[in-house]
């Protein structure tokens, strides 16, 4: 099983990411971190890596629920999305699965609303 979809853009960092930023709010994620693994690499351990940046979003209502459904879930929240320079021009862009990420939780209500988001993601995605 795969954890993540995926589509690449013919497009530079920062248009990407602002254009995935408003596909999420249209399905209502709001984007909570943003993560510069590159900038964070170099300030850290001083190596150099492509530009490769972590959205941490997250979908209010679908949060709650599942928080109702497992408390302890918010370890696998806020659900990532990544953009990542692929090539010149392009960039790539993946979302978490939530079934996948989820599976290791058994429990049939947080499948049903991981089902849910993955439908939601998947659009986002698609949609780019």
């Amino acid at each position: 099983m795969s954890y993540c979809f995926s589509k690449v853009l013919n497009s530079e960092m920062e248009p990407a990411i602002e254009t995935v930023t408003e596909a999420l709010k249209v399905e209502g994620f709001g984007v909570l971190t943003v993560i510069d693994v590159k900038a964070t690499l170099k300030k850290k351990i001083d190596v150099d890596f492509r530009p490769y940046t972590i959205l941490g979003a997250c979908n209010p209502t679908f949060a709650h629920k599942a928080l109702l459904a497992e408390d302890k879930i918010g370890a696998m929240l806020p659900c990532n999305v990544i953009v990542q320079q692929i090539g010149d021009g392009q960039v790539e862009v993946s979302a978490v699965d939530p079934i996948a990420s989820m599976s290791a939780v058994e429990n049939p209500a947080l499948g049903e609303i991981a089902g849910e988001v993955q439908a939601k993601l998947k659009k986002v995605i698609d949609g780019l």
